[in-house]
């Protein structure tokens, strides 16, 4: 059985880890000082390709670049 006495207090709270851990490194990376912080929030973007699919085929994939402040 399983008790719901130890459960943290993200899952309480009504947040997935990914969205806690996202909070909490935003915090960390803004009470950075220069040049650690602008080294930091430069790691943080994200690069990832986007492949469609039609008829059982990939199309050609597209290359994504997110950042925060986008």
């Amino acid at each position: 059985m399983a008790s719901t006495a130890a459960v943290p207090f993200w899952r309480s709270a009504g947040m997935t880890y990914i969205t806690y851990s996202n909070i909490c490194a935003n915090l960390v990376r803004n009470c950075l000082k220069e040049p650690y912080k602008s080294e930091a929030i430069s790691r943080e973007k994200v690069h990832f390709s986007v492949t469609k699919w039609a008829d059982g085929k990939p199309q050609k994939p597209t290359i994504r670049s997110d950042s925060p402040e986008d």
